[in-house]
């Protein structure tokens, strides 16, 4: 039997499958202590136990993108907060490449609020 986690990336058609599944492997190759979990209907991203990441596609636009937990502590053009107070996410065309560099400083970003203890790990 597949889990919602696996049938999550297999629900979407292409090229947003594709896109879904890279963004995937860009937030797990950033830190060992990254792991995965279906949580919300949706898949998650924990740093040590902590949420921190998620994907989804907008409902609005269709297009995939990553929202960052913490997002109010992270400034950049690219995030978006919309009505979330806590959250941003970054939309992506799946017609086009991923901008990997801008992703895995955001990325890092994120990680260093939990690292430098201004997020607290349980």
């Amino acid at each position: 039997m597949i889990s919602d986690l696996d049938n999550f990336y297999l629900q979407h058609s292409e090229p947003i499958n594709s896109t879904l599944l890279a963004l995937r492997t860009i937030i797990l190759k950033q830190d060992a202590a990254i792991t995965t979990e279906w949580k919300y209907r949706m898949p998650f991203f924990c740093y040590k136990g902590k949420m921190f990441c998620y994907l989804w596609v907008h409902k609005t636009n269709g297009q995939p993108y990553i929202g960052f937990v913490e997002g109010k502590h992270l400034n950049h053009p690219g995030l978006i907060i919309e009505k979330r107070a806590r959250m941003k996410i970054m939309l992506f065309n799946a017609n086009e490449d991923l901008p990997v560099v801008i992703i895995e400083e955001l990325l890092q970003r994120a990680l260093d609020l939990y690292r430098s203890g201004q997020i607290k790990i349980d």
